[in-house]
Parts: structure tokens; C-alpha cells; sequence
């Protein structure tokens, strides 16, 4: 039984300008509808496959800001979220999320300078812009993701070092086994292990599910580890 928030999301492609660049994605021909039947699925694919447009026109149409934040979060910064979340049909399950975040590595010191000026005596600031970048994403974590939430990351490895990914892999886990929903575009290879998650690649002209070890975050990265100094001389020479 599919005991996600969001089950499903169809594309109504009649809702999409016949010359709009949606349909030039390659990954995106073809592409009726995504299902999510795990707490945690994660978007892969190379710059540019569509990953992070899916995963932004998700968001908008369940109700955050384009740029990021809670839903109480209005504002815009810069006006460039594509016009996919409007051709979007969400279905959703029997349960209703308490609480939800939307976290975009590229707008996040947007955010930041928002959440200082919606703090007040009730909801302090955490002062973001004086942590530094990777303390700044852990601090919105360990606010932000609770459990019985449902959560859109995009690149949320960023600005994270291998140690601290770790730390969000932890986070995450513990919040998705405590019911809450995550959708994640990532090029981790720490974040991709996280087990039971189902990972749905955007390479090679169609969204398809893909073991991890069949990622190619996975694949070029245990290259590098094993063979650096052959792949090395390759690039260099």
C-alpha cells in the first residue's frame, strides 16, 4: 500500500506552449506521469537532463515559493521558474503532511536573507548569513526536516563535506522512517547509499529507475578511488 503524500504527479503536456523548452527535453519526451511509492526517491542524471525543473515544478504546484523555504515563505527574488508545475496533476495520499521544506542550493542565500526578515519574538532568526555555507544547510535541517513532513531538496549536498553529508544522510534517514516524504536531486554518491530509497535516473531519453551502483555518481567516483592515477594520466596526457 502507497502511504506517500505525493503518490503520483501527471504531465498535462496540452497545458505546455508548443514551442516551450520543456519539449526539448530529452528526458521529458514521452514522460505522462511519475509515481513515488518510497520515502525517499532521488532524481539523478547529468546537467541538464531535467532533473532539477521536475523536481522545482513539483514543489511549486504543492505550494512553496520557487525559491525555496516553507510555504509561509512569498517572495521572488528572480522570476525563472519554468511553466511545468502549472501542466501538473498531483495525486496525493490519505495522509497530510505537518510540515514541509523546500531547500535549492542555488537560492539559498535568498532564503537566508528572507528568514531574517520574517524572524520576530516568536520565531527567532537563526542568522544564517553568519554560519558559514555548510553550517547555514545543517542548521535549516535540524530546524526544517521533522518527521511526518514532506521535503524537496535540490543539490542539498552543496555545500557540504563528505562528513557532513553524512550527517544529512542521518537526518534523513531518521525522518523518512518517522513518516516523513523526500524528493532529491542529487550527484552524491554518500546521499545516494541512504538504503531503501529508490533512485529514477534522467539520462539516456527517459526517466527510469537505476540501482546505485548503476549511477554514474557511483561509477565515476569509485573510478577516480581506485584507479586516479590511470584516469589521471588519461585526462592530463
Amino acid at each position: 500500500m502507497n502511504t506517500q503524500f505525493i503518490q503520483s504527479v501527471a504531465i498535462h503536456w496540452d497545458k505546455i506552449a508548443p514551442d516551450s523548452y520543456l519539449r526539448d527535453i530529452e528526458a521529458f519526451r514521452g514522460l505522462k506521469s511519475l509515481a513515488f511509492t518510497h520515502a525517499i526517491t532521488f532524481f539523478v542524471g547529468e546537467n541538464g537532463s531535467g532533473k532539477s525543473t521536475m523536481l522545482e515544478a513539483i514543489a511549486v504546484a504543492s505550494g512553496f515559493n520557487p525559491e525555496g523555504g516553507t510555504k509561509n515563505y512569498h517572495f521572488s527574488t528572480y522570476d525563472s521558474h519554468s511553466e511545468l508545475c502549472e501542466s501538473l496533476k498531483i495525486t496525493r495520499g490519505i495522509r497530510r503532511p505537518g510540515w514541509g521544506y523546500f531547500l535549492r542550493a542555488e537560492s539559498f542565500y535568498n532564503v537566508a536573507t528572507k528568514e531574517m526578515d520574517y524572524a520576530d519574538a516568536f520565531h527567532p532568526s537563526q542568522r544564517l548569513h553568519e554560519k558559514s555555507h555548510g553550517e547555514s544547510f545543517l542548521a535549516i535541517a535540524g530546524r526544517q526536516l521533522k518527521p511526518e513532513g514532506i521535503y524537496f531538496l535540490d543539490e542539498p549536498e552543496a555545500a557540504l563535506s563528505p562528513q557532513r553529508q553524512l550527517t544529512l544522510l542521518l537526518e534523513i534517514y531518521e525522518c523518512a522512517r518517522q513518516g516523513a516524504q523526500f524528493i532529491i536531486v542529487t550527484h552524491s554518491p554518500i546521499l545516494l547509499g541512504i538504503p531503501g530509497a529508490e533512485i529514477l535516473s534522467f539520462d539516456g531519453g527517459t526517466v527510469h529507475a537505476c540501482d546505485y551502483l548503476e549511477t554514474d555518481s557511483y561509477q565515476i567516483t569509485e573510478m577516480f578511488i581506485n584507479h586516479r592515477q590511470q584516469l589521471l594520466e588519461r585526462l592530463l596526457n
